[in-house]
């Protein structure tokens, strides 16, 4: 079956960022690599499905109901995707904090900002009440301070953000807790507030929250730029013309620059979350080695 547009840009992206890592720092390809189905959960929701990216890019998880969340065994090393429109019983939420603190990584989007996190992680963030159109929007990228992104981000990225209709804009409580990794100016004049990402620290653990969805169905092509052939980009990220044929079977003429350049950004925002899974990991089981010996 052939790719819809998005797939394929998803499809690309990911590929494109392997090769950026496996050039620059192949070490993290390894790291991200080396995650387990186990060590991913994903709560199937209504309303996004972040498991097309994750199958997309080839990664490894096990995919669960809400209700099956208040039963199954939760680990510290693993990190859990909630998709927007997700339920839980009562049972469920004090079980997701619990695995936060005790150093799980959780990662929600969009109607989780009220049904997840004012309810489980209350004072960090929470709905502004004023939803969002079916919009795209401009955002920036604040990488400066995180290596990792900006080895994968450019100052010449321009990438766009898909706002589902009714998408709850994150109000930020605990401004010295929380962390904005991307933002928007246009989210913030249209709709109140300018975080699109966000995360902030529980306990041994961390928070990941995105605005709208994280498989991203649509972009939009603004500029000159945005509307070149996807081939445009590859050039940008000094992908070489020994590699272009690879490209070229996946469909990268047939694509956009503006949507590989959305789902570029996006997964590049899920290797973070994985990379630093890897690392707290890491610095969790040399702490319990030096506390041993």
């Amino acid at each position: 079956m052939k790719p819809n547009g998005m797939d394929r840009a998803y499809a690309i992206a990911d590929e494109l960022i392997k090769d950026r890592l496996r050039d620059k720092a192949p070490e993290v390809l390894d790291a991200i690599e080396s995650m387990d189905e186990a060590d991913i959960l994903v709560v199937e929701g209504v309303h996004d499905h972040i498991q097309q990216v994750l199958n997309v890019a080839g990664t490894r998880f096990a995919l669960v109901d809400a209700p099956a969340l208040s039963t199954a065994e939760l680990r510290r090393d693993q990190v859990m995707f909630v998709n927007c429109g997700a339920k839980f019983d009562r049972t469920a939420l004090p079980r997701i904090r619990k695995f936060v603190e005790e150093g799980g990584f959780l990662f929600t989007t969009d109607w989780a900002l009220r049904d997840v996190l004012e309810k489980a992680f209350p004072g960090y963030v929470e709905y502004n009440n004023r939803p969002t159109g079916d919009d795209v929007v401009r955002v920036e990228i604040h990488a400066q301070d995180d290596p990792f992104l900006r080895s994968l981000i450019g100052p010449d990225d321009d990438p766009q953000w898909w706002l589902e209709g009714s998408s709850y804009p994150i109000k930020v409580l605990n401004t010295d807790e929380v962390q904005v990794i991307i933002s928007s100016k246009e989210i913030a004049t249209k709709y109140g507030e300018s975080p699109v990402f966000v995360t902030f620290p529980v306990g041994e653990g961390r928070v990941y929250h995105m605005i709208s969805h994280f498989y991203l169905q649509r972009s939009e092509t603004r500029t000159a730029r945005h509307r070149k052939s996807a081939n445009a980009y590859m050039k940008e990220k000094g992908i070489s013309p020994e590699m272009s044929e690879k490209y070229e079977d996946m469909g990268v003429g047939d694509s956009m620059l503006g949507t590989v350049e959305s789902a570029y950004t996006s997964r590049s925002m899920l290797s973070q979350v994985m990379l630093r899974k890897k690392e707290q990991m890491r610095r969790m089981k040399e702490e319990e080695l030096r506390r041993n010996s």
